[in-house]
């Protein structure tokens, strides 16, 4: 992903970037008039002003308790810097101006990076525009999510496309198939499944360098969601067929199975090994997470490098993704960012007693799982685990088993991948302001009529 695609902004996005930069000039501006002569105030009201200002930006731009706690906090520093200014000998009539050009401010913020879909759907998508497949080629899991692919009439809607479908079969190798369909020409190799076999034709279409078009047909779609795909529009995801964009992204492998999301170790791994997992998600984990935390569990003989590289063991926990997540809970929900960064993201927790597994789900419950005091993250290229016994695994949310030593690398800009060119093409984790300097960097360059910058870029 590039850190801010050359894109059509809408002019009304363009001056309202344009707006919210230029108010809170202005009011910085009254401040300096209101409070001239009297520098220690000006200073003050200054800081709050700002503090309150980038609070504001960050509820304008987030969803969910973040927004409201943000947007209080906003208010309390506006009424703050206002009361500065009125025990003042500045004149009162200066506070309505600072007020209103504050709120003015953060109207047309919301306006110029509110990714809501309509806005989303307003720009393209940031990648290389690209012509329609010469031979497109769509392997499609009738079964996965549900049967989205019958529901939705994939194999028909494929067709009217001049895009050849394959039907995966009981017994079938996707392998194989996928292999087959490159041997036969195609220069555009789709899956219409879960993310596991997503990653199973990914590796396909990167050893052959042909594209790939994801089709999210499985039941979360992770992949589809990082990707910038509208994960409920199934048949518009066909759209990348035709004259798209065209990017590439890292892939990541386990030993010799290359993944696209994530790989859990520890007691997610567990979790998924249970032959319930697969039709009751949560009440499969609700049921086995007290045995294997519990105090008369196991330990897992996990052993890896942490973050300042010394050997560690004792983590229940160990997830290593495809670049790293901006996450939300233990169990991967959350997005990244990016897909480019060359980068494995690394994250384990370690849970000591009743206490810690109460603070655990606590934290997780509440979307801030990073507060945990056993959860570390880090970014590395390679990671390596070592047991004396074979390591189970869930990757891409299959279940497997792995030899020991196990490792893991990143393999940067190793898919080509093709989107709908009006897709969205950021993930959440992408389009969500993280700080008072990336908006001020956001709000310029749509001004300038680019598409904001990625978070991290």
């Amino acid at each position: 992903m590039t850190g801010s695609s050359i894109a059509r902004v809408p002019p009304r996005r363009r001056l309202a970037a344009l707006g919210a930069l230029l108010s809170v000039l202005a009011a910085l501006v009254v401040v300096l008039i209101a409070l001239w002569g009297d520098l220690g105030r000006a200073l003050v009201v200054l800081v709050l002003l700002l503090a309150a200002v980038g609070l504001a930006w960050s509820a304008a731009t987030h969803r969910g308790p973040s927004r409201l706690g943000a947007a209080a906090l906003a208010l309390v520093g506006l009424a703050a810097a206002v009361a500065v200014v009125l025990t003042s000998d500045a004149h009162g009539l200066l506070v309505l101006p600072l007020v209103v050009l504050v709120a003015a401010s953060v109207s047309m913020t919301r306006v110029a990076l509110g990714h809501d879909p309509a806005s989303l759907a307003e720009a393209e998508t940031p990648g290389e525009p690209v012509g329609p497949a010469r031979y497109g080629v769509l392997i499609m899991n009738l079964k996965s999510g549900g049967g989205k692919a019958e529901r939705f009439d994939l194999e028909g809607e494929a067709r009217r496309r001049g895009i050849e479908p394959i039907v995966l079969r009981p017994g079938d190798d996707l392998l194989h198939l996928a292999q087959d369909a490159v041997d036969r020409g195609a220069d555009v190799l789709g899956m219409a499944g879960g993310d596991g076999s997503q990653a199973l034709v990914a590796s396909v279409a990167m050893a052959a360098d042909v594209a790939m078009v994801c089709i999210p047909a499985g039941t979360r779609n992770h992949f589809a969601l990082d990707l910038g795909l509208d994960r409920e529009d199934v048949v518009g995801a066909l759209d990348a067929y035709a004259e798209a964009v065209e990017r590439r992204i890292d892939l990541a492998m386990v030993g010799d199975r290359v993944f696209v999301n994530n790989v859990s170790l520890g007691i997610y791994a567990k979790v998924v090994q249970s032959p319930e997992y697969r039709d009751a998600k949560r009440q499969t984990t609700a049921s086995i997470l007290p045995e294997l935390l519990g105090p008369d569990a196991d330990p897992f003989d996990l052993r890896y490098p942490g973050r300042d590289g010394t050997e560690q063991s004792g983590a229940q926990i160990i997830m290593v993704s495809n670049n790293p997540y901006r996450l939300t809970g233990l169990g991967g929900v959350g997005s990244r960012a990016r897909l480019d960064t060359g980068t494995l993201g690394i994250v384990t927790a370690e849970v000591h007693g009743a206490t810690e597994m109460a603070e655990m789900v606590a934290a997780e419950a509440a979307g801030r799982i990073q507060r945990f005091r056993g959860f570390a993250e880090w970014a590395t290229p390679t990671f390596m685990i070592r047991s004396d016994e074979p390591v189970e695994a869930g990757v891409d949310g299959e279940a497997l088993v792995f030899d020991a030593p196990l490792e893991f690398r990143s393999l940067p800009g190793a898919l080509r991948v093709r989107l709908p060119p009006r897709s969205w093409g950021h993930s959440p984790a992408a389009l969500k302001a993280s700080s008072l300097s990336w908006t001020v960097r956001a709000l310029a360059a749509v001004a300038r009529g680019r598409e904001a910058p990625v978070v991290g870029d």
